[in-house]
């Protein structure tokens, strides 16, 4: 994804609160990384949109507190399939 930092930033910061999306669901969604993903939301947004930031990191904090039972969740698919 080429272009502005600070847009791009905006942007993604944009697409995690509305989707509550994590890094890896904003990086494959733009087509970035997911460090490219990190450094924009907690070191570029923090610049550009103070407001925009802090709502960012409410949502990352909760996608961290749940990362656990995601994991969980993906494991029991898993074998659930298998014969």
């Amino acid at each position: 994804m080429k272009g502005d930092p600070e847009q791009r930033a905006v942007q993604l910061g944009e697409y995690i609160v509305a989707h509550h999306a994590t890094v890896r669901g904003a990086a494959q969604a733009f087509g970035c990384s997911k460090s490219t993903v990190h450094k924009d939301v907690s070191t570029r947004l923090r610049a550009v949109s103070p407001e925009l930031f802090a709502q960012v990191q409410a949502v990352l904090a909760r996608n961290k507190a749940e990362r656990h039972l995601r994991g969980g969740a993906a494991t029991r698919r898993k074998y659930q399939h298998s014969p």
